[in-house]
């Protein structure tokens, strides 16, 4: 059983600490120091951080388990929070947890590390059978997933593991998550004086007005997604704008056709473009592959078992958004996301139940204590 006031004291704790995206050094240092507590074997921390500009790595700790033969599984959840996210000021009221409207609530994710702190401390207390553990507290989710996409994967030998890090209540996983490119596309016109010689010009921003009405935009299909999200240009009002940017994004849960729609948006660009008299220069990233386990795979079969025990419906979903989980079944580690209650995420009307922040640490612990039995 978990010490519920434990979680709620731990929970309230951890959303008061401030964790931008490459800041999320305080966070970092604290979970260290309470996974030596707990009796991690060994902490490694990543160069994750470097690499992205931030000042805190990956956190990648081991715990040597008591049930010899059982598989090794990964915990993890994110460190870092959407903004605003500076001194959060979380206010517990008729069952649940809200900010006081200024700030998001942070419960994405740390009602996640909340329950993999408190599973580690039961396991720890009350002498329970456990497997090898892996816990990884990753940097630089939101925003791209880059810092599982930046992890060491050297430092990964779980079997399988869960990300917890999505809405919905103790029971419900997605299993299946779409992947995601982005494209910058930079159109190059032809600058002039707007009251003067505005015919010399090339206006880019006219330009781009074309692109959007050509381009797919919104939903595609039931697993498909494409969204311009950002847009800028010009320096003045009175000169030809010579440049404008586009940023889109394109989705999906089949990686056929996220590959398809990237391509059908790039010829979209430069169809839309000719007789304009500008060009375009297009930049796509990877950010990371979709991913879909099937019913059968090891951690789902184990959520079943444990869901049942505590008594909590499993509800298997095809998720619109990634995740580190993307990242840890690319490198090999069959994983599904796990959902810790948080509605509202990314705003400043995130909440979560109380009840679902008991539910999600009493499902995780469940959870390791069924993989020990084999």
């Amino acid at each position: 059983m978990i010490n519920q006031k434990r979680v709620l004291d731990e929970f309230l704790e951890l959303v008061s600490i401030r964790c931008s995206t490459l800041d999320e050094r305080e966070i970092g240092d604290l979970l260290t120091a309470r996974l030596k507590e707990l009796g991690a074997a060994e902490i490694h921390e990543d160069a994750a951080g470097k690499f992205l500009g931030g000042n805190c790595g990956n956190i990648v700790a081991n715990f040597k388990g008591t049930a010899a033969g059982a598989p090794t599984v990964m915990l993890t959840a994110h460190m870092d929070c959407v903004e605003p996210c500076a001194n959060i000021q979380p206010i517990v009221k008729d069952g649940v947890i809200r900010s006081d409207g200024t700030t998001i609530l942070g419960a994405d994710d740390k009602a996640g590390v909340a329950a993999i702190l408190e599973t580690l401390r039961c396991l720890k207390e009350q002498n329970l059978p456990y497997g090898d553990l892996q816990v990884v507290f990753t940097v630089a989710e939101e925003g791209g997933v880059n810092g599982s996409r930046c992890l060491d994967i050297s430092l990964l030998h779980a079997d399988f593991g869960y990300t917890l890090d999505t809405h919905g209540h103790a029971g419900t996983a997605a299993f299946k998550a779409p992947g995601k490119n982005q494209l910058a596309v930079r159109i190059i016109g032809k600058a002039a004086h707007a009251g003067i010689d505005p015919e010399a010009g090339r206006n880019a921003i006219i330009a781009a007005g074309r692109v959007l009405t050509t381009v797919p935009q919104g939903r595609i299909d039931a697993e498909t997604t494409c969204n311009v999200g950002r847009i800028a240009g010009g320096t003045a009002t009175n000169v030809v704008a010579e440049f404008c940017t586009l940023n889109f994004e394109t989705r999906s849960r089949d990686k056929g056709k996220l590959d398809a729609l990237t391509q059908r948006m790039v010829d979209a660009v430069h169809g839309a473009l000719e007789g304009t008299g500008c060009r375009a220069e297009i930049e796509i990233k990877k950010d990371y592959d979709p991913y879909e386990l099937p019913a059968d795979a090891l951690p789902i079969r184990y959520l079943r078992r444990a869901a049942e025990k505590c008594n909590f419906p499993v509800v298997l979903e095809e998720e619109g958004g990634g995740s580190d989980a993307n990242h840890f079944n690319a490198y090999g580690v069959p994983t599904t996301v796990l959902a810790v209650g948080m509605t509202d995420c990314h705003t400043k009307e995130e909440s979560i139940l109380v009840q679902d922040l008991y539910d999600a640490a009493e499902l995780t612990l469940t959870l390791v204590q069924e993989v020990a039995k084999g």
